[in-house]
């Protein structure tokens, strides 16, 4: 007689379970930020507060829903992803309040005439930030041309050659530099300018000192980064191939690393362009336009548009404006360096470059 043994009852695997619907999360989603408004409306909430109840219950709901359908493995994996999303709409709300108020309170003084005249002579509407905005492009150009080759040789010396001691104590003092205070960094170039040209000294290139003085540290901290990441692969190749170290670290680390080399110099341009403090020690201020930096005071953005607002004239609302449009001004300008780093950094990861 043969007996039929009855197949073994299916075995359901968290990794076979069943799969939402690709609209499923969201209608989770819609449906909880409606309930959170609804009754934050309700018990008459302020819409913040009820916006935060409904993604708590997203926090609560759609990991349920899923644990249900999916297994506790995917429920876990969307817990985590709802919060990584909730941080990163966190850190993106100050970004885009910060644009935001800049440009509905700069747009209106944001004219052709802003920006193509300058302070001499007005004392209360019109006038425009032609003078700090040549100023401010000059000075911040010649602390870039004193802090790039100084950070990029003082970063390869450390990746490429440094070792014992004095590596050590290079990567200390660094590290010391990129925690000064900016004042700091303007006393110091008035101090050393002084003892050349007197106390009444006052011209662009102390400001770029001054700036540049901030500027090295990020230089050569982000450079160092990128060069680490360059494969030991490209130098051993190249070494085998007869190429001394100088041409190696030339022509295959840097170039190699030369996208993340633009990225930490825009970093560190805009890290300085915005600086205040060393420049109203060492630059002064003017109403008029000066395109020298080694003669006399000039003005800069971050000074023109701190004088506009604590010091706005006798009609305080067109100072203020005046402030508004310089911070949109400065804004522009940051955004349109760091759009300069990517096309460089996209320039040299092409192939065949």
């Amino acid at each position: 007689m043969t007996t039929i043994t009855p197949p073994p009852a299916a075995v359901t695997s968290t990794l076979t379970r069943g799969v939402l619907p690709s609209w499923a999360p969201w209608a989770v989603v819609g449906a909880c930020l409606s309930v959170g408004l609804l009754g934050g409306v309700t018990l008459g909430m302020a819409v913040p507060l009820s916006l935060a109840i409904g993604v708590l219950l997203i926090l609560v709901v759609l990991p349920a829903v899923s644990w249900q359908v999916e297994g506790g493995r995917r429920a876990k994996d969307r817990f985590v992803t709802i919060m990584v999303s909730i941080a990163f709409t966190l850190a993106m709300l100050p970004l885009l309040s910060l644009l935001i108020t800049v440009t509905q309170n700069g747009i209106n003084r944001f004219d052709p005439t802003f920006l193509s005249s300058d302070m001499r002579g007005v004392l209360g509407e019109g006038g425009g930030a032609l003078h700090a905005i040549v100023g401010t492009l000059l000075m911040t150009g010649a602390a870039a041309l004193i802090s790039v080759p100084v950070g990029v040789m003082c970063a390869v010396y450390l990746v490429e050659y440094g070792k014992g001691r004095l590596a050590r104590a290079v990567t200390l003092l660094v590290d010391v530099m990129t925690g000064i205070p900016s004042i700091v960094a303007g006393l110091f170039a008035f101090a050393f300018f002084a003892i050349f040209f007197g106390p009444s000294v006052r011209f662009g290139i102390g400001g770029s000192v001054a700036l540049s003085v901030l500027m090295v540290p990020v230089v050569v901290r982000s450079v160092e980064e990128m060069l680490k990441l360059v494969p030991n692969e490209l130098r051993e190749a190249s070494y085998a191939l007869g190429v001394p170290k100088w041409r190696t670290v030339l022509r295959v680390v840097l170039r190699t690393a030369a996208p993340g080399i633009a990225t930490g110099v825009t970093i560190a341009i805009a890290r300085v362009i915005g600086e205040t403090a060393p420049l109203l020690i060492i630059v002064g201020a003017t109403t008029s336009l000066n395109w020298n930096l080694f003669d006399g005071r000039m003005a800069s953005l971050p000074v023109f548009t701190y004088y506009s607002y604590s010091i706005p004239g006798a009609r305080p609302e067109f100072g203020v404006d005046r402030a508004w449009a310089g911070a949109l001004t400065l804004f522009i300008i940051v955004m349109g360096l760091n759009l300069i780093a990517r096309l460089i950094s996209r320039f040299f990861s092409l192939p065949n470059r």
